[in-house]
This record gives structure tokens, C-alpha cells and sequence, in this order.
């Protein structure tokens, strides 16, 4: 835990974010395995919600990335790139504020 409240912020942000990712990624192998019926209002609420938030970031990481038969590494792409940024973030500041 930091004592800034930026960086606090900025962490709490990008941890939401892949928790996000982390739930869309278990919904859409429920999805794929029949698990869940997506006619369920609530269900397809839900899943309509997580794919809105989670696409925008994950359409331009599929595109790049070759085709891999029917496997999509785009999410774990992402959580090691924010990550990263996050790690960035933390590093660009100490730099700055020493």
C-alpha cells in the first residue's frame, strides 16, 4: 500500500479494470460451455456489460495477434500490460520525487 493517494488511485483503477478482465474471460467460457444461458435476462445483462467495458482494449490486442487456433491470449496480453504500466507508473514516480 502506497502513501500517495495518485498512485493508490491509479492502482485501485488498473486492478479493477482486471478483475474486470479476469470475469469476462470466465464468462465467455461459461458462455462457450453452455454453462449459462445468455436468453437469461440477467446473464445476458451481464454479459453484454463485460464485453462493452472489456472490448475496446481487447479489440486492437486481437487484431495484432496471429491466429492460434480458437485460443485468445488478448486478456492475459492486456493484465501483463497493465500491470507493467502499473509498475511504470510507480517507478516514473519515484524518479520524479526523490
Amino acid at each position: 500500500m502506497t502513501a500517495n493517494p495518485f498512485l493508490w488511485l491509479i492502482s485501485t483503477l488498473i486492478w479493477s479494470y482486471i478483475y474486470i478482465l479476469f470475469a469476462a474471460v470466465i464468462m465467455s467460457w461459461l458462455i462457450a460451455f453452455n454453462v449459462v444461458n445468455t436468453r437469461n435476462q440477467f446473464v445476458g445483462m451481464v454479459a453484454d456489460f463485460l464485453y462493452r467495458v472489456t472490448e475496446p482494449a481487447l479489440r486492437p490486442i486481437r487484431r495484432r495477434m496471429p491466429t492460434l487456433g480458437g485460443i485468445d491470449l488478448s486478456p492475459a496480453v492486456l493484465i501483463i500490460g497493465l500491470m507493467f504500466f502499473e509498475q511504470l507508473v510507480y517507478w516514473i514516480y519515484a524518479k520524479a520525487f526523490r
